[in-house]
């Protein structure tokens, strides 16, 4: 069946709110991590992954960087606006452009609060008695962008969120932001700025921790997604067909793609995304590869040809006439060095539901996610659609459910003996 005709309905479970982690533990690596491969289901903490990967193995992490993109503005009158910063305006080429831009910068956003905003600028005080300011520049179908100036013009954008911002933690979360979410938030390796929510399940994460897997020989290496508000985007479409993915963007560095093209060649390592961002990063670029393979003349292919579409890895080509992981590899290595770069970044609206077949991963780390999501369709996509038996042994053996709360280890087609 292709996944246009999948019914979200299908992919829901009852999560009651005693169920979802509103805190972390206070040990990162302490976190419960469910472990699913051949028929069985086991359980152990995540400070004994090094225990259940094989030596050889290599973890794909997500470093981007979750912003303080919630900033509030009181009026004159004491009514408050929240301003949450979504995405930059598409005059700037990446996120990390956009992010380092000083004195002034377009922002798509959210408003809350927005018949309270009628005309005029806003206005926050923040650092040493420095101002940001706020106006309305474009009224969009379901957004606003915003021009944002500052008077510190040494600061960059990403600065300015720091002083004046809040981290945005999820709606289900249900309360409050607090002075240890800044740290815990985020993982221990974020450098890329961008997010508007952390790759969680890197948040379970140590030095410690990659000290044990180190030993075993399990090396880490990181891609960059910087995720958007659309990751909480609910599907209301009584079908998949009718659901648009968002889309985000990826920062993939050449050498990176280079050494995953020779572990394809040699047939030698096993690879295990941390997060379903950095499964998604990956098998993009296997999707970007092909495309252009399927364009036969890269030169005249731009960026954006090569962004993933919604449905590209069921329509592009038929399965049998799909190259191998390794010559996509090579084909998007090859246009980048074309092109004199010595990273890919791009856009990706891939979406990985039941019926998808991975190119790249072995394996997924990953936390347990809301009923109807598409994160949920991604496991179903993994466990080939036998994601209930996991969710409801986790449900009965006291799991902590999303962001905050435990994972799991996935391989691929677990439950085939």
């Amino acid at each position: 069946m292709h996944p246009k005709n999948i019914s979200i309905l299908d992919f829901t479970y009852d999560l009651p709110a005693s169920k979802i982690a509103s805190y972390p533990l206070e040990e990162r690596d302490a976190s419960k991590l469910l472990v699913v491969e051949k028929g069985q289901i086991s359980e152990t903490t995540y400070a004994n992954l090094d225990q259940v990967l094989p030596s050889g193995t290599l973890l794909v992490h997500n470093d981007t960087k979750v912003v303080a993109a919630r900033l509030f503005f009181t009026k004159e009158n004491g009514s408050v606006i929240e301003i949450f910063c979504l995405e930059p305006a598409g005059i700037y080429k990446d996120i990390t452009t956009a992010m380092l831009t000083k004195k002034e910068v377009l922002w798509g956003c959210l408003i809350g609060g927005a018949k309270k905003w009628k005309e005029g600028p806003l206005h926050i005080k923040y650092g040493n008695n420095h101002t940001l300011t706020a106006t309305k520049h474009t009224t969009l179908a379901d957004s606003y962008l915003i021009k944002f100036e500052w008077d510190n013009e040494a600061q960059s954008f990403a600065e300015v969120l720091e002083a004046a911002g809040n981290i945005p933690l999820p709606p289900y979360f249900n309360r409050a932001v607090e002075a240890n979410d800044k740290e815990r938030y985020q993982t221990v390796y974020a450098v890329a700025e961008g997010s508007v929510a952390a790759p969680t399940a890197g948040l379970h994460f140590t030095p410690r921790l990659f000290e044990k897997l180190i030993a075993k020989n399990i090396t880490k290496a990181f891609v960059t997604l910087h995720v958007g508000a659309g990751t909480f985007k609910p599907v209301k479409a009584a079908r998949m067909e009718e659901h648009e993915m968002h889309a985000e963007f990826i920062d993939v560095q050449k050498s990176f793609i280079d050494m995953l093209r020779d572990q394809f060649l040699a047939g030698e390592q096993k690879v295990i995304a941390v997060g379903t961002t950095s499964l998604r990063t990956l098998e993009s670029l296997y999707w970007m590869g092909a495309k252009i393979i399927a364009a036969n003349n890269s030169a005249n292919l731009t960026i954006e040809n090569m962004s993933v579409v919604q449905w590209d890895p069921y329509e592009l080509m038929p399965q049998n006439e799909l190259p191998s992981t390794a010559a996509a590899l090579g084909a998007l290595s090859k246009w980048i060095e074309q092109n004199n770069l010595s990273r890919l970044i791009a856009k990706t609206q891939i979406i990985i539901a039941p019926g998808y077949r991975f190119k790249i991963i072995d394996g997924l780390v990953t936390n347990f996610h809301q009923p109807q999501s598409t994160l949920l369709l991604l496991v179903a996509a993994i466990t080939n659609g036998h994601w209930k038996p996991m969710y409801d042994y986790a449900l009965e053996n006291d799991f902590r459910f999303l962001s905050y709360g435990d994972g799991c280890l996935i391989w691929l087609d677990p439950f085939e003996q």
